[in-house]
């Protein structure tokens, strides 16, 4: 049954046709049994030229039928045309007029406004029209009435109806383009959140590639320097390279694989990430690269939000890591976190000869890295503020100012 009626949806003209074909035939079984009033003669037939025009216009409105939902507009100017010519030949209503209905109906649940209006016009103007051409006998004028609105109901209703058809068919398609439209939207939203987290990725990879590599450059200098005085200090700075070296190729395998599946891996999230937790080791390995570094927290320690503990974290890391860079030889750098009411504050100093912002700016003088462009992305994403820029006295201070409740 399913099948037989998609083909039916497939080929309407087909079903109108069969309806159409039953209008017929009821046309000619009217034209067989019906008699006309003839000088206030009930019982004399029709002529056979009056049943010649009779099936005629019965034929013509049962093409009306057929071909509805394919011309609709000019089915209605057939089926008007055909009223006309009923009034002018005094060839009274019969089944075949039912098709005024029909095409009534199908204009009105069209998107042609005029067409619509125009069956509207019809849909009251034809029930008088026949009252007037054909007026029964002996019927008072109360009964006329009465007989006029019962005709004017149908022919109006399904104006109606067809109209109620076209309001809701537009309502179903104004809601299938809404949600065509939210998905697109949502599909766009996708690609921004994707974008938005290679970048960070991104961010990631520059953090942990700068931080790492610049501690292996900076022990093979030093194992270079000892090498032949002082062999077992050549060796321990060899194995923190190795270390170091390896951590950075597992961070980046992890960031790169990200990047290129869209993945993060079997568990599909992005971490272990560092905090706050982790700037203590961070400072013994910075300090293990031979920068002097102290560390304090002050305040109470309190449990915080992801993203500012990892913000936190990778501003310590790359502040030490420009401190290595342009500091100098000499210079020491100070880490200092601080718990307050609603926020957290870092703050990291050094005394190097690194107190040209530019230096920082860019990841240092040859432009390659991100420096204080990732800082602040990063503390602007948490709502907080970023000073950063050279001490009185020499060398440089960065403070971040971010506020939990914000990022909560």
């Amino acid at each position: 049954m399913q099948r037989v009626y998609d083909f039916l949806r497939r080929h309407p003209t087909l079903v109108d046709s069969f309806w159409a074909v039953c209008l017929v035939m009821m046309t000619v079984a009217w034209l067989v049994t019906v008699d006309t009033t003839v000088d206030d003669n009930p019982h004399v037939p029709l002529t056979d030229i009056e049943k010649t025009v009779a099936l005629v216009i019965g034929l013509g409105y049962s093409a009306v039928v057929a071909l509805r939902r394919r011309q609709p507009t000019r089915m209605l100017l057939v089926a008007g045309a055909l009223g006309v010519a009923q009034v002018v030949l005094d060839s009274s209503p019969g089944p075949a007029n039912f098709a005024m209905l029909v095409v009534i109906f199908t204009v009105a649940a069209g998107d042609v406004p005029w067409a619509s209006r125009l069956a509207l016009v019809g849909a009251a103007v034809a029930p008088a029209v026949n009252l007037l051409r054909w007026p029964a006998a002996e019927e008072t004028v109360f009964e006329k009435g009465v007989g006029l609105a019962f005709l004017t109901v149908p022919f109006l209703l399904a104006w109606v109806l067809g109209d109620s058809l076209r309001t809701r068919r537009a309502y179903y398609a104004q809601l299938e383009e809404r949600a065509a439209r939210l998905e697109r939207e949502r599909e766009t939203q996708s690609r921004i959140a994707v974008a938005a987290e290679r970048a960070r990725i991104a961010r990631e990879l520059h953090d942990v590639v700068a931080h790492n590599v610049s501690v292996m450059v900076v022990q093979a200098d030093g194992a270079a320097y000892v090498l032949d005085s002082a062999p077992q200090q050549a060796k321990d700075a060899l194995t923190t390279i190795s270390g170091t070296g390896r951590q950075a190729l597992a961070e980046m395998r992890r960031l790169l694989g990200v990047l290129r599946t869209g993945e993060a891996g079997a568990g599909g999230e992005y971490v272990p990430q560092p905090g706050v937790e982790q700037l203590a080791e961070l400072v013994e390995q910075v300090r293990g690269a031979g920068l002097t570094v102290s560390f304090e927290v002050a305040g109470s320690p309190r449990e915080l939000p992801s993203s500012i503990e990892l913000a936190a974290y990778r501003i310590v890391q790359e502040a030490l890591t420009n401190t290595r860079k342009h500091g100098g030889p000499e210079a020491g750098a100070a880490v200092r976190l601080t718990y307050a009411d609603g926020e957290l504050e870092v703050l990291v100093e050094d005394d190097g000869r690194g107190s040209l912002p530019e230096l920082y700016e860019e990841g240092g003088a040859d432009g390659q890295g991100h420096g204080l462009i990732g800082m602040r992305e990063r503390v602007g994403m948490t709502g907080g503020e970023l000073d950063a820029g050279p001490r009185p006295g020499g060398g440089f201070r960065v403070r971040a100012v971010l506020p939990l409740k914000t990022a909560a």
